[in-house]
């Protein structure tokens, strides 16, 4: 691409109405001395692009006028600095590999990049990041190997942000010693998805560390593929006592639960799946002064729970919930990728950007973990499990299921290279 002509032609997806998103190719504007223009190299898909699409102007960080100037969906997305405009050059380079916190919150406005703007956002090839993201440091350098693990600082940084959310009682000084017990009983309840991988992830490479960590589910495929990405032997060597238990094979998963902790009770639990009685049994085996996290994000706006009011009051229990990270949580995401912690996990189906409206618009639908797309190649969105399928009848599968073997079945660097020279992108 030559960028010192006036204009850059980008592939996009744009929203310009409910569940009306569409691939098209157009020209940027010229680039101003405030802006910086950058190339995209993966964008992951997320429930919230979902939700705006199915919701359109009424979305609150989508504008009302899309139908005459749609914006580019997409905010999970990572890539290369092209070119910088004067007011940024003390600070950003060219060739200079970024990752975005879409989470602006530039003059209290809701506005952010995936949703808000005609010019940016991680469903295109070509982007102009416009002066708010760089006066919010919401634009970050990424100095890791390949380009994904970029797009996966933002899931990432909600789970950190958990982390760092939870507090326990200073009742001496009335205050709040802020994130989990170190050397504590941490519990990550319905932890068996993506997210709930990320999270074992993080506490595997994080400084401060819980002393058992304990992660459930209701399907022993799904805690087995936890202990295989994450064995206890690791957990141990790292100080953490880490325990895999399905609690469906309990006839009191309360009360069995408890006892791993010599019923002392769990000082910080996070809640990873919308079920009510997930709630309720997070509440019972709380310790005291112990932080309940509710990081499931319900799609029912009445959906409740019973929880016991009297721990609340005499126990000091608390309750709180987590929705995002902010930019220090992205930056510590970024750094602990650059120093070897593997977001893989997070990662289910590989696609290009001709794959990216089906996929959004039909999310829910479609099994396993996160949606990555690589932008300057077309592929049809395909799970990582159907390498190999595909593979008898296509080389390019046949070596993906290949490199992906031997990174215990996830995508990997080497994946995405080989991937990337096979489309002849650089």
């Amino acid at each position: 691409m030559n960028i010192s002509k006036e204009k850059v032609t980008t592939k996009a997806v744009r929203i310009y109405g409910v569940c009306d998103l569409r691939l098209e190719e157009f020209e940027l504007p010229p680039l101003k001395e405030n802006e910086i223009l950058a190339s995209v190299m993966s964008d992951s898909a997320c429930m919230s692009s979902y939700k705006a699409a199915l919701q359109g102007a009424q979305h609150k960080r989508v504008p009302d006028d899309i139908a005459v100037n749609p914006t580019i969906i997409g905010h999970e997305f990572g890539g290369t600095i092209l070119k910088v405009g004067k007011k940024w050059k003390h600070k950003f380079s060219e060739g200079m590999k970024y990752a975005i916190q879409p989470a602006l919150n530039y003059k209290g406005s809701l506005d952010a990049p995936g949703y808000s703007f005609r010019y940016i956002g991680g469903a295109a090839t070509y982007i102009i990041i416009p002066n708010e993201v760089m006066e919010m440091d919401c634009l970050l350098e990424y100095k890791g190997e390949g380009f994904f693990p970029a797009s996966l600082s933002e899931p990432l940084s909600c789970v950190i942000g958990a982390f760092h959310s939870n507090y326990h009682n200073n009742h001496a000084l009335h205050s709040h010693d802020m994130g989990i017990v170190e050397g504590g009983n941490t519990a990550i309840l319905g932890g068996c998805g993506p997210m709930g991988f990320a999270a074992i992830n993080y506490l595997f490479h994080c400084q401060r560390k819980p002393g058992l960590l304990l992660v459930t589910d209701i399907d022993d495929n799904r805690l087995g593929s936890a202990s295989n990405l994450f064995p206890e032997e690791e957990a141990k060597s790292r100080g953490i006592e880490l325990k895999y238990v399905n609690t469906s094979k309990y006839s009191n998963p309360s009360e069995s639960l408890l006892s791993l902790t010599g019923n002392k009770g769990y000082d910080d639990i996070f809640v990873y799946a919308p079920v009510r009685e997930l709630i309720t049994q997070a509440d019972r085996i709380l310790a005291k002064d112990g932080c309940l996290n509710f990081f499931a994000g319900p799609v029912d706006q009445n959906f409740s729970a019973e929880v016991n009011f009297y721990n609340i009051h005499y126990s000091t229990n608390h309750i709180i919930g987590s929705i995002s990270g902010n930019t220090n949580d992205i930056a510590e995401a970024l750094d602990l990728m650059s120093k070897g912690m593997d977001p893989a996990s997070m990662i289910s189906h590989i696609g290009g950007l001709n794959a990216v409206r089906h996929a959004t618009l039909n999310l829910p639908k479609i099994p396993g973990a996160k949606k990555l797309f690589y932008t300057h190649i077309d592929m049809e969105l395909t799970a990582i499990e159907e390498f190999g399928e595909k593979g008898k009848k296509d080389p390019l599968f046949k070596e993906l299921h290949n490199i992906c073997k031997k990174h215990k079945g996830l995508w990997s660097v080497e994946a995405e290279n080989y991937l990337l020279n096979h489309f002849g992108v650089s």
